[in-house]
């Protein structure tokens, strides 16, 4: 179960184009660790060498795989903790 996607769900929610750049965005929602946490992730389709003619179900499947492996990456730290 170390694979996010095995226990967490990933969702793809849709394409939307900002300016110069066209995202896939997607929705995560999960357990892990005894945390629950949810998440959306976006992804420069041209982060992930597809182009905006390519097959749908390749763009998102190139997309999502992006975005798992950075939110796995991820980092986090509380905003203005010192504060508490």
């Amino acid at each position: 179960m170390d694979d996010l996607s095995e226990n967490n769900l990933i969702r793809f929610k849709n394409i939307s184009r900002k300016k110069d750049s066209i995202y896939a965005n997607f929705k995560v929602n999960g357990i892990r660790a005894g945390v629950n946490f949810s998440a959306s992730i976006s992804v420069d389709i041209s982060a992930a060498e597809v182009h905006p003619g390519d097959v749908l179900e390749k763009i998102i499947e190139e997309c999502a795989q992006i975005g798992v492996n950075e939110f796995k990456k991820a980092e986090f730290q509380f905003e203005g903790l010192q504060s508490i």
